[in-house]
């Protein structure tokens, strides 16, 4: 999965805008420019890494002149006290770039560590793990990609992608069938149906319609069990609402073919890194 170069950089500018302003208060008073200075990122925790690149090019874009030496890149795991990448050059650039680095490389080196602690606790089943449209305002592609590195899959990107009846497009509509039905008549023939089923009733009506995907809301594990013997391969299942690390193997075991978890980037924990410059 590669990132568009412009994309990358609108996020980067916007944060370093917002945080610096037009001057580092600090730095721009106490810092001269010609000062050399030698940095390292190092991991606190057990995790794995994601958005080194991004963070690289925090510095080219806030001041430049700084050597950056990646040593394990997007998706190494990693333990407490490695050395994840080492600088040296600018000082002004190293300590006016650090915050904004430091914030995004932490987020996705969050959801990278939190879906691979997923994706391997589903190991041996059929199950795939997924993100959701739970994404935070302007992210939603670094968040994304995070997934990918840490070993899950991505749902859709936006509403464009495939046209997902969820249950308030349902009951707004009238029900399942005629949603569907009046649904084909109008998108094309590349775009997806996926259907949000509450109950193994709306299930069967959802399967008579011939859909791709069903969406199990909410269901228990037993429910699965029944949804997954009732469908017998008609259409791709989906598993979705709480599911946690604690339950997601119960969830994987039922024999659903998609788990999808908003937490993966709504309220992920970020990742612990420190850059620290050397004395």
């Amino acid at each position: 999965m590669k990132l568009l170069q412009c994309y990358i950089d609108r996020i980067i500018t916007t944060a370093l805008e917002e945080d610096i302003n037009y001057i580092d208060a600090a730095s721009d008073n106490l810092i001269t420019p010609d000062m050399k200075s030698e940095a390292y990122y190092i991991a606190k925790d057990t995790g794995v890494v994601c958005g080194i690149e991004i963070a690289k090019r925090v510095f080219e874009l806030v001041g430049g002149d700084v050597d950056f030496r990646i040593l394990l890149g997007d998706g190494t795991k990693v333990n407490k006290g490695d050395i994840i990448a080492e600088m040296s050059g600018s000082t002004l650039t190293l300590l006016k770039g650090e915050r904004t680095a430091l914030n995004i490389l932490q987020h996705m080196s969050g959801i990278a560590t939190a879906t691979n602690k997923c994706a391997e606790l589903v190991k041996g089943t059929r199950a795939a793990v997924t993100d959701t449209r739970k994404t935070l305002p302007g992210l939603r592609a670094l968040q994304k990609y995070a997934v990918t590195v840490g070993g899950g899959k991505n749902h859709r990107y936006n509403l464009s992608d495939a046209a997902m009846l969820k249950d308030n497009h349902i009951d707004a509509y009238g029900g399942i069938t005629a949603a569907v039905s009046a649904l084909r008549e109008k998108i094309g023939h590349t775009v997806k149906i996926e259907v949000e089923v509450r109950n193994l009733d709306e299930l069967r009506e959802a399967l008579d319609t011939k859909v791709e995907i069903i969406m199990l809301d909410n269901m228990s594990c037993e429910d699965m069990r029944k949804a997954v013997e009732i469908t017998d391969g008609r259409a791709l299942l989906e598993a979705s609402g709480n599911v946690t690390a604690e339950n997601i193997r119960s969830v994987a075991e039922t024999g659903v073919d998609i788990i999808s978890l908003g937490a993966l980037t709504h309220s992920v924990k970020c990742f612990d890194i420190s850059m620290k410059i050397k004395k």
